[in-house]
């Protein structure tokens, strides 16, 4: 087929044409996108048939999706009269990572002829996971959101007063008695027992005011990850009210979760009363169990309009209820950060733990420290 110099990186036409059929009504989600890329990166982007029937084959559910999906396709691939060109055959054989431009690239410069390319990709992605949400262009932020399923969530759990069998712990002395009185008195096997245990309730609290929209989004996908892991999850936003997101970050697709959150916080990069909406968090819910024993994390740079008593008042006695209160503040991780800030500063001898929150390792270290909560 016909080639042409392409003047978009290959992830980014095959991101473009998976948001453009979503635009079309076929409900593809992330999973089904990261199939797509899987699968072009086998037959080869350069293949137009073959491309053609790895999205009807990785994004398509029924045959109205499949009607809408080579629309679609035709009207993607063909404007200006432009198609991919063929990649190497050496290229076939590299997982879907290898469609990310590697690092060299981002700078200007081209890459080495000799170098691995799935070595370039996997450098591609770590400098992509160690780079600041705040500062990325909306192609990054592309490829950002379709790593956030590689996050690792593990729930933290608590002991509960239950005891239950299990192959170590203290020894159960009822059930080994009976166990030798089936037998006549005739020794038996020693059967032990341990405190069960059953998920921790955690709590996430997300600044949405102006100075943290930057980080907006990114914060609510990560959300969107803790509270599909598992029960017990619960989000609130914080700005000039409290506003609860639990059920509309519940969807499985991150991109329709994140719409419908949006939906319902009434005040996105407005101001902030950081003291007000706290003290709304804990009379409402977190008095009545919400917070109770929880992990309670909380996504602030600390920037408060009210009184700042008022709100080192409230994360006191969101302390007092929680289990542990984790802090998390998007500049912690920056070169030449200082704890200065007037909310900062009153929140600091409440919680604890302070960490940085501004790109995607730094979320997987959060994720870490709730774990061992």
């Amino acid at each position: 087929m016909t080639t042409a110099t392409l003047t978009h990186q290959p992830d980014e036409i095959l991101l473009g044409f998976a948001t453009a059929l979503r635009a079309a009504g076929v409900p593809v989600t992330q999973d089904r996108t990261r199939a797509y890329l899987d699968a072009v990166a086998l037959v080869g982007l350069g293949d137009r048939t073959a491309t053609r029937a790895a999205g009807r084959a990785t994004l398509c559910a029924t045959p109205e999706d499949l009607e809408r999906h080579d629309r679609v396709f035709d009207e993607w691939f063909n404007r200006d009269n432009t198609t991919p060109t063929v990649r190497p055959r050496h290229a076939q054989q590299q997982p879907s990572a290898a469609l990310l431009p590697d690092e060299q690239s981002a700078t200007g410069s081209g890459p080495d002829e000799d170098e691995d390319p799935v070595k370039a990709a996997a450098s591609a992605i770590e400098v992509l996971r160690h780079r600041d949400v705040a500062t990325m262009d909306p192609a990054d932020r592309v490829r950002l959101a379709s790593m956030f399923s590689t996050l690792r969530v593990v729930l933290p759990t608590r002991p509960t007063a239950r005891r239950t069998p299990h192959r170590r712990g203290d020894v159960d002395a009822s059930r080994t008695l009976r166990a030798s009185l089936r037998r006549m008195g005739e020794p038996a096997e020693i059967h032990r027992r341990r405190r069960a245990t059953r998920p921790r309730r955690v709590v996430l609290l997300v600044d949405v005011s102006g100075s943290m929209s930057g980080y907006a989004d990114a914060l609510l996908r990560l959300c969107h990850r803790v509270v599909t892991a598992g029960p017990g999850v619960e989000v609130f936003s914080l700005g000039t009210r409290l506003t609860h997101l639990t059920r509309a970050l519940r969807r499985r697709d991150p991109d329709r979760a994140i719409a419908a959150a949006g939906d319902v916080v009434p005040d996105w990069s407005g101001g902030t009363r950081l003291g007000e909406t706290l003290k709304a968090f804990v009379d409402r819910h977190g008095r009545r169990g919400m917070a109770r024993g929880a992990v309670v994390v909380v996504f602030s740079d600390g920037w408060e309009r009210g009184d700042t008593a008022l709100l080192a008042e409230q994360v006191d006695r969101l302390h007092r209820l929680a289990h542990k209160v984790v802090w998390v503040n998007p500049h912690r991780g920056k070169d030449g950060y200082a704890p200065v800030q007037q909310g900062i500063v009153a929140v600091l001898p409440h919680v604890d733990a302070f960490l940085a929150g501004h790109s995607l390792a730094t979320f997987a270290d959060l994720l870490e420290e709730v774990r061992r909560a």
